[in-house]
């Protein structure tokens, strides 16, 4: 028999990941969002229950894909007492893909083994397309048997599926793919920033940039927009903040000074502090071109 499958968390990430394993033939049982309007009409689509408790999203499925927001909210749909994924989670399969810091990757684990059930870290390095058609970058972590059984599901999520290790290093390797790529886009933001300001043609500029040292990822992704302040959220600026505290925490913990973290967390930061945290991570920009946010 097929897996049931089940998401809780089915904002724009969790509910295209939940169409393309659809599309590929799983059987989604069940749905669940805190915003439940999204998650009635996500399962009117998909021909799933609208799960009323988180009971009973693990009463629906063998393997529950969690996608939340943060570590207040992993921890609390593993919640020790009340409604929680743990009631009657024996012999269940946890894929949690939630950008959070490992310590909750750890403890999350710690619950599941206490009452039977098994996780894994499913880490996204990848947007809201590459959810809908199936090629994020994927970094799994946690008992490599568990990897194994759900390996097959999580191949039709990801081209690029990748075992890291032990619970908690894939969290780990995303914070520092995120470390590094939110410094790029800081950086990206200032370097067209000022090129603005010294009168640069911005196209020429980011033309140059592109066959030249300055050449990134980020430059691809991030460069026109931040020229054009089309900010459009694909990873918000607020995401952003969060992520660049976990790697810069992660620094402090091993004893590393990491300036350019610190900058680019502050600036993220103060993007969000400026109601600005809605935006695309692009929209750092707007704290470095005259004329826009001081």
């Amino acid at each position: 028999m097929p897996e049931k499958i089940a998401f809780v968390g089915v904002g724009r990430m969790g509910a295209n990941m939940a169409r393309r394993l659809k599309d590929c033939g799983h059987v989604i049982t069940a749905v669940y969002d805190v915003h439940a309007p999204s998650a009635a009409a996500l399962a009117v689509e998909l021909g799933a229950t609208h799960a009323p408790t988180l009971a009973s999203v693990t009463a629906a499925a063998d393997a529950i894909f969690t996608v939340v927001t943060d570590d207040a909210a992993q921890l609390a749909v593993f919640a020790g007492s009340g409604d929680s994924l743990l009631t009657a989670a024996r012999g269940k399969t946890f894929i949690n893909c939630a950008t959070i810091t490992p310590k909750t990757h750890v403890e999350i684990e710690r619950r599941a083994r206490a009452v039977g059930a098994a996780t894994l870290e499913g880490c996204m390095a990848s947007s809201i397309p590459q959810a809908r058609d199936g090629t994020l970058y994927l970094m799994c972590a946690g008992e490599k048997s568990t990897f194994d059984r759900v390996q097959h599901i999580l191949a039709q999520l990801s081209t690029a599926l990748r075992y890291i290790g032990p619970t908690g290093q894939a969290a780990q390797v995303k914070a520092l793919v995120n470390l590094v790529m939110n410094i790029n886009t800081a950086g990206l933001a200032e370097g067209l920033g000022l090129g603005h300001a010294l009168g640069l043609d911005l196209t020429m500029l980011r033309e140059v940039f592109a066959q030249t040292g300055a050449n990134s990822q980020v430059l691809k992704t991030d460069g026109e927009d931040m020229q054009n302040r089309a900010h459009d959220c694909y990873f918000s600026g607020a995401h952003a903040a969060k992520d660049s505290t976990i790697a810069w925490v992660l620094g402090a913990e091993a004893g590393l000074n990491l300036p350019l973290a610190a900058a680019t967390k502050l600036q993220f930061d103060r993007l969000t502090a400026l109601g600005l945290g809605g935006l695309d991570k692009s929209g750092v920009a707007e704290l470095t071109f005259q004329g826009r946010h001081a």
